[in-house]
C-alpha cells in the first residue's frame, strides 16, 4: 500500500514539472488589477513594495490602436494610457488594498497630466475586470469624492486590451535606479503626492 502511494506521488509530482498539472493550487486563484496612474515606471515601482503582489507590467491600455509602440502612445495619438497590470493574491492582498495604495500614490485632480508628464496618455483611471471590482472602485472613488477637499476626475472603466510596453520599461526602476531616481524627483512626483496625501503621499 504504502509503495502504491508513494509511485502515484512521484507520478503527480513527474506530471506537475512537465507542465502536465500545476506545481501549486494557489497558482491557479491569482487576479488582475489594471491601474494608471501617470508613467508607468513610478506606478510599477509603487505596486511592487504590496505583499500579496505577485508581479506587475508596464504597459498602454484604452487607446484605438492595436499594438502601439511607446513613441506612439508618448505622442499622444492612440488615446492610450500608460498603465500597469498587477497579478496579486487575493488571499495575501485584497482589491480594496490595492485601491488604497492607488489613490495614494497618483493625482487624481486632473485626466490631462500627472505631476510633471503632460497629456492625455497620462491620464489616471482604474479598469476593472469584472462587476465586483467596478463596485469596490466606485465606492472608493465616492468615500475619496466625500472626504477630499480636492476635485476627483480619476477614470473608472472596464479593461480593454493592454498592451505591455517594450522589455526596456519593465522593471525601469531597478534596472535603472539613478535615472528613475532623478526622474521621480525632478518630476515633482512625491512632492504633490505629500501634498495631496499628506503623510499616506510618502512612498
Amino acid at each position: 500500500m504504502h509503495s502504491m502511494k508513494s509511485r502515484i506521488l512521484r507520478g503527480l509530482a513527474a506530471l506537475a514539472l512537465a507542465g502536465v498539472l500545476p506545481l501549486t493550487v494557489s497558482a491557479a486563484e491569482t487576479a488582475l488589477a489594471t491601474f494608471a496612474g501617470g508613467c508607468f515606471w513610478c506606478t510599477e515601482a509603487d505596486f511592487d513594495k504590496v505583499d500579496g503582489v505577485i508581479s506587475t507590467t508596464s504597459g498602454y491600455i484604452g487607446g484605438h490602436k492595436d499594438n502601439p509602440t511607446y513613441k506612439e502612445v508618448s505622442s499622444g495619438g492612440t488615446g492610450h494610457t500608460e498603465a500597469v497590470q498587477i497579478e496579486y493574491d487575493p488571499d495575501q492582498v485584497g482589491y480594496e488594498e490595492l485601491l488604497d495604495v492607488f489613490w495614494v500614490n497618483h493625482d487624481p485632480t486632473t485626466n490631462e497630466r500627472q505631476f510633471c508628464d503632460k497629456g492625455e496618455q497620462y491620464r489616471p483611471g482604474i479598469f476593472y475586470h469584472d462587476a465586483e471590482q467596478k463596485q469596490l472602485a466606485e465606492q472608493s472613488k465616492a468615500e475619496i469624492e466625500k472626504s477630499a477637499s480636492f476635485p476627483v476626475v480619476t477614470e473608472i472603466t472596464g479593461a480593454a486590451e493592454f498592451y505591455p510596453a517594450e522589455d526596456y520599461h519593465q522593471n525601469y526602476y531597478k534596472n535603472n535606479p539613478l535615472r528613475y531616481n532623478y526622474y521621480r524627483y525632478a518630476c515633482g512626483r512625491d512632492d504633490r503626492l505629500e501634498e495631496l496625501w499628506g503623510e499616506k503621499g510618502r512612498s
